[in-house]
């Protein structure tokens, strides 16, 4: 972690994640904003907020989103940084526009944004800096001043990101009984996007088929794992799996299916399961529907013995990480030497995104790349 406790030249941070409803009267608007421009009928949206539905139509993500946001500001009180933190959306209240415009109006002009999604990937960062593009568009509209809007790296191999996944799969396996324990297989798991879509994740250059998106799970995926066999002398074999599908079914997305994955398992006489839910930052919709819900009742059919390890959260160290990150952008922005804080063998990744990285389908404006409109 840095020491030097200066942010300078960035005087606020921005937590922009991804939203979701408050209450059932919140789904379909909800959805109607994440599907925009797609011309997906509301009678559809409701039979896709079925998800929304059975959990009284609330998403955890906002209430994980102001925890995490209490511990970030928390951290950064404690250490004495006093760089003030905002929070905004992609598709709910508080809207990124709003938000903007809210910290431009405190003074703010330079900022740095945290979003919540640790990978490369186009839905993971391009269309974050799409949105960003479009939300400063808005403000130009109004005749703002706009503020310079910078990015924070992907953060996958931080050791504040990976230490809390580690002692939440040691925690699931200290809970399967001992006569099962040590033989448990290791789910790995995160979104899935079409295959597409992931092998022009990116720089696509040394990472091979699946792009960055893929190689940095699995080298998520591998620290974890040996991590776990150092600390408790059990090599568990384990695999990267994927969940949330959406999308026609003709278009070929990440495979296999974390059901079909643990059916497989089975099969195959493995014991039991742990499964990390390494793709996500938060316990939102995603992981209480598609692995809380589905996965537990697939693996209860099955007889299978399974636990689903914690994600990061609002863990302190996350929060810590934050920091440091930040801190580390600000020195090379200010011309320093720094020396990326990151494991394994990917390394840190770039603090700029290059010009055609994670490409869109229909190419539109991205801020906080080196092919930005607003510099």
């Amino acid at each position: 972690m840095r020491d030097a406790l200066d942010a300078t030249p960035y005087d606020a941070l921005l937590l922009l994640s991804f939203g979701g409803p408050e209450g059932p009267d919140d789904v379909v608007p909800f959805l109607e904003n994440v599907t925009r421009g797609r011309g997906i009928p509301k009678e559809r949206l409701k039979e896709v907020g079925q998800h929304y539905f059975l959990f009284g139509g609330v998403s955890p993500i906002n209430d994980q989103n102001r925890a995490l946001l209490d511990a970030l500001r928390k951290d950064f009180a404690d250490h004495g940084l006093g760089l003030p933190i905002y929070w905004g959306n992609r598709n709910w209240a508080p809207y990124l526009t709003d938000t903007l415009r809210e910290m431009v109006a405190d003074g703010h002009r330079r900022i740095l944004v945290l979003a919540t999604s640790a990978y490369a990937s186009y839905s993971g960062c391009r269309q974050y800096r799409e949105n960003l593009a479009e939300s400063l568009a808005a403000l130009e509209a109004e005749g703002l001043e706009l503020p310079r809007i910078d990015k924070l790296r992907h953060y996958f191999n931080h050791p504040g990101f990976l230490e809390p996944m580690i002692d939440g799969v040691l925690a699931s396996l200290a809970e399967l009984p001992e006569e099962v324990r040590d033989g448990a297989h290791i789910a790995f798991s995160t979104h899935s996007i079409p295959t597409a879509s992931a092998d022009t994740s990116g720089p696509v250059e040394g990472h091979g088929e699946g792009g960055a998106y893929v190689a940095q799970h699995l080298e998520v995926s591998r620290l974890i794992a040996d991590a776990v066999r150092e600390r408790t002398g059990v090599d568990h074999p384990w695999q990267l799996v994927y969940q949330s599908r959406s999308g026609a079914p003709h278009i070929p997305w990440l495979e296999p299916d974390i059901c079909d994955h643990l059916e497989e398992r089975h099969g195959s006489g493995v014991p039991a399961v742990v499964i990390a839910p390494i793709g996500f930052v938060s316990d939102h919709m995603e992981v209480l529907y598609d692995l809380d819900t589905e996965a537990k009742a697939k693996a209860a059919e099955l007889g299978l013995p399974m636990r689903r390890s914690a994600t990061v959260g609002d863990d302190p160290r996350f929060a810590a990480a934050v920091r440091d990150l930040v801190l580390e952008r600000a020195a090379v922005e200010r011309g320093q030497q720094v020396t990326p804080c990151a494991l394994g063998a990917l390394g840190a990744a770039h603090d700029v995104c290059p010009v055609g990285c994670c490409p869109a389908r229909a190419p539109k404006p991205a801020a906080a790349g080196v092919d930005s409109p607003y510099a």
